[in-house]
């Protein structure tokens, strides 16, 4: 628990409380975050993305709010076991080390829960509060991807980077 805030695993019942977080933070993460349509800050949208195959983890204060969240997305196992990671906090909590404790979580459920070898991240250029985060949980910088993302109205290149979990061999079928 840090300042009040736990992590735990997302869940399907969280959709209006996740709307409501984004909704909050639309403004705060404008510069970062894609285009998003305005069905995108319903709970109807949130439900589906919650049931959309990736894994989620939430910050959470005792009062049920929603303050930060860590998407798993792009799981792939077989020999590969891989998948790509996203994370944001609240306005109102950043610099309190919340993005820390949802990267560490995933981490751990990653190679503890799914088994995963790797997970990548991206940044902007200029988000270096993001790239401390994922220097502190152990992610190297792997390159530079010009125009990766559509990001506040233009392609934006991005740092890659990618933290290995172990070096043991995949399950056999």
């Amino acid at each position: 628990m840090i300042d009040g805030v736990g992590v735990r695993e997302g869940r399907a019942e969280d959709a209006a409380a996740l709307a409501d977080a984004l909704a909050r933070n639309r403004a705060h993460m404008r510069a970062t975050e894609p285009y998003r349509p305005e069905r995108y800050y319903t709970a109807e949208a949130q439900a589906e993305r919650l049931a959309d195959g990736g894994r989620r983890w939430f910050a959470v204060r005792a009062d049920g709010r929603i303050v930060g969240a860590a998407i798993l997305s792009g799981i792939v196992l077989g020999p590969f076991r891989s998948a790509s990671l996203g994370y944001w906090v609240d306005g109102e909590h950043t610099g309190r080390g919340i993005a820390s404790a949802l990267v560490a979580e995933v981490l751990r459920a990653s190679r503890d829960g799914l088994g995963l070898h790797r997970i990548e991240a991206s940044t902007l250029l200029d988000n270096h509060a993001s790239q401390r985060v994922l220097a502190k949980a152990g992610f190297e910088r792997i390159g530079t991807a010009p125009r990766y993302l559509h990001i506040a109205g233009a392609w934006r290149d991005h740092h890659l980077f990618q933290r290995i979990l172990h070096d043991q061999d995949p399950p056999r079928a």
